[in-house]
């Protein structure tokens, strides 16, 4: 069957009050695509692993958690479409490939590949994993939520919102939460080029939500930072070492190395699935570098002169010295940091 375009406004039926940017209806993972935001809402059903890879890949869905979430809903789909082994590895491998930085990406599927090894249900296996990354953005914003002083400015770097995660959102959890608790937030949210994630979509979100928001470009936050007008910077992140190191949306390290020089705290908001205890520092997280034509077009215009070579890392490492405190759903971790792997139920 082919990819099946949606009305707008869709939410997971057993949570009417959540926008999710992926979720599962009737054999099917909805997705919305957030390359078309803010322009247009689009949704689309894809039944086809394919096509759930091709949407990660391209940047239809994105953000670690809910890329996790589509990884294991496109496994799934490959093992319901053909319960074969040898499919469902070759599934696995380019799923895998698509967004290497991610490590929600990889454990979920991993998560996938264990419940079928186990004679588990794939599908249920995946949407509990969305359900508890649900149950953990909640989490994250009521811890966090204690960070933020009333009448605060927050700053943002890309998008760690509802977008982001199955729902509700992990650096936006935070907000969300401390609006709902009474405060009074408004968030300065970084553009974040070359993709536009927070012009796009982290504005797109606090608007439909009426928090205030203003929109900067990422040269000008060291500037609000200089001038005291932010209280506090929070940001998500695709993956967090052992020691507490920090790999996000390209342009964080600048962001967090700001906020130290002019003493302003700087937060991570992520899950428990984002930290990689395996992997003792930041050095080795393989860092994705996308296509030219994300830096060098301006919609249909060319912005860099045509011959000329672009370079286009898409997430940088934040050092640990530079992390005032790590939010995740068990709670607010400050230095030293020292993350294990979770003991097993």
């Amino acid at each position: 069957m082919a990819a099946v375009s949606l009305p707008p406004r869709q939410r997971p039926d057993e949570h009417p009050d959540v926008l999710s940017p992926v979720f599962w209806r009737d054999g099917a993972v909805v997705l919305l695509d957030q390359r078309r935001l803010p322009d247009e809402e689009r949704w689309t059903a894809y039944d086809a692993w394919e096509d759930v890879a091709r949407a990660i890949s391209e940047m239809e869905v994105r953000g670690a958690p809910a890329i996790g979430c589509a990884a294991a809903f496109g496994a799934a789909l490959a093992w319901r479409a053909q319960a074969s082994p040898t499919v469902l590895r070759a599934a696995l491998r380019a799923i895998g490939a698509t967004r290497p930085t991610a490590v929600n990406l990889g454990a979920a599927l991993h998560r996938i590949a264990n419940a079928i090894a186990s004679e588990r249900d794939p599908l249920v296996e995946a949407q509990a994993l969305w359900a508890e990354d649900l149950a953990a953005c909640r989490a994250i914003g009521a811890h966090g939520a204690a960070l933020v002083p009333d009448d605060a400015v927050v700053l943002t770097h890309c998008n760690a919102g509802a977008l982001a995660t199955a729902g509700y959102g992990t650096a936006l959890g935070v907000v969300r939460a401390a609006v709902a608790a009474g405060k009074r937030v408004r968030v300065l949210a970084d553009e974040t080029r070359p993709f536009l994630q927070g012009a796009r979509l982290t504005a797109w979100e606090l608007s439909q939500e009426g928090i205030p928001c203003e929109v900067i470009v990422d040269g000008a936050a060291a500037h609000f930072l200089s001038r005291g007008e932010v209280r506090l910077a929070v940001v998500g992140a695709d993956r967090i070492t052992r020691n507490g190191d920090v790999a996000n949306k390209i342009g964080t390290a600048g962001v967090a190395a700001s906020c130290q020089t002019f003493g302003v705290p700087f937060y991570v908001a992520a899950p428990r699935t984002t930290l990689d205890p395996a992997m003792d520092s930041g050095v080795k997280i393989p860092i994705e570098e996308r296509g030219t034509d994300e830096v060098a077009l301006h919609g249909q215009r060319r912005a860099v002169p045509a011959g000329v070579k672009v370079r286009n890392p898409v997430f940088d490492v934040t050092p640990n010295r530079l992390v005032t405190a790590i939010v995740t759903e068990e709670g607010v971790h400050r230095p030293p940091f020292g993350f294990a792997a979770k003991p097993k139920a």
